[in-house]
């Protein structure tokens, strides 16, 4: 009998595609969110699911829904401010846990310092389970694979074409992301660095450094990897602004009290969830995820291309087909993973193409 899901924030604007996209795959999730009223008509309009109230600011409503080994997916972003509550909850219960979050201070936090209590307790947390990042974590393990021993480097980027529009949960976290740090993976090693640091080009599209999960994820997977970059390239020509925006925001931080004067701004001008683009809106826009393994000079030696859906719809299908399959006990390790070693690669492809993002075999994209 497969486990059950508690999906909570069942009511923003990304549970709400992940709920529709549980239904679709056949579960019966518990929704569960801060507002009875509207929890319960998401209920009664998704065929009369159980519902219940949670809310963050009361953690223990969210412990009250959980009883070991449930499945609990978590949407409630920005992750940096509103995240652990639920993150706790899960391990106090002895749940799964996976969230939607794309912030690199909460992956990190994550996969640093939740990852033993989280093995011990012999649950999973797949954390940034959503376009961030799991197509990239596909597309690089899939380059690393066709590489071989002599891959030593990756460099992965996301790119989105069409209408895309970043929904409020969206805005909130890049805003967090620019007074928090991020990281890298240098020389073997994890390494603190800004977001936007650097800025490179895949085909001429320039792209900025950001922290995910392939950092973590990746190395595992392929122990001979010395070097792995993510890249965001949502921001075309506005890349080299938003990298100066980000070093004046580093250097800024380092006086007392301007990173929490950033972050409290931040938090009254971008309030999360707020909604996001509309399904024909959704349907204009594209994803494109591209992944180049190279040799230890530098030189390309296998590289993969995923095209397809946009990034919100992908998100709530991705989240609901790694619930289902956590769900029915298709976990593959405990602790803090990564969508591969969670998974395997042929299932994790198998889920993605689901999920509606493919591999494209006839581009062969250059990295610049």
């Amino acid at each position: 009998m497969a486990a059950r899901i508690v999906l909570f924030g069942a009511t923003g604007y990304s549970g709400r595609l992940a709920a529709r996209a549980l239904v679709a795959r056949g579960a019966a999730p518990v929704l569960a969110a801060r507002s009875r009223e509207r929890v319960e008509a998401l209920a009664a309009q998704l065929g009369g699911l159980e519902s219940a109230v949670a809310d963050v600011a009361q953690p223990q409503t969210i412990r009250a829904l959980l009883e070991r080994g449930d499945v609990l997916v978590s949407t409630v972003g920005p992750f940096g401010r509103w995240g652990e509550a639920a993150l706790h909850a899960a391990l106090d219960a002895g749940a799964h846990y996976i969230d939607s979050t794309g912030e690199p201070a909460f992956i990190r936090a994550v996969f640093e310092r939740h990852g033993a209590a989280a093995a011990a307790a012999n649950v999973g947390l797949l954390t940034a389970f959503g376009y961030d990042y799991v197509p990239g974590n596909l597309a690089g393990a899939l380059a690393l694979r066709e590489a071989g021993e002599r891959a030593v480097s990756i460099d992965i980027g996301y790119f989105v074409g069409g209408g895309a529009q970043a929904s409020g949960g969206t805005r909130a976290s890049a805003a967090g992301m620019l007074a928090a740090p991020a990281y890298a993976f240098c020389g073997g090693r994890l390494v603190t660095e800004r977001t936007a640091r650097s800025v490179r080009s895949f085909d001429g599209r320039p792209a900025l450094s950001i922290g995910a999960t392939e950092q973590f994820a990746l190395p595992r997977v392929h122990p001979g990897l010395r070097d792995a970059r993510v890249w965001l390239g949502w921001f075309g020509p506005a890349s080299r602004a938003l990298q100066a925006i980000s070093a004046a925001t580093s250097l800024a931080t380092k006086l007392p009290g301007v990173r929490a004067a950033i972050e409290a701004a931040a938090g009254r001008l971008v309030k999360g969830s707020s909604g996001g683009p509309d399904a024909e809106t959704r349907a204009q826009a594209s994803s494109s995820i591209v992944a180049v393994a190279a040799d230890a000079g530098g030189t390309p030696i296998a590289t993969v291309r995923l095209e397809g859906d946009n990034p919100y719809d992908f998100t709530g299908a991705v989240l609901a087909w790694g619930a289902t399959a956590v769900a029915a006990d298709r976990l593959r390790g405990v602790g803090a993973l990564g969508p591969v070693d969670a998974f395997g690669l042929d299932a994790l492809e198998a889920g993605v193409a689901e999920a509606g993002i493919v591999r494209d075999e006839a581009a062969l994209p250059r990295l610049d």
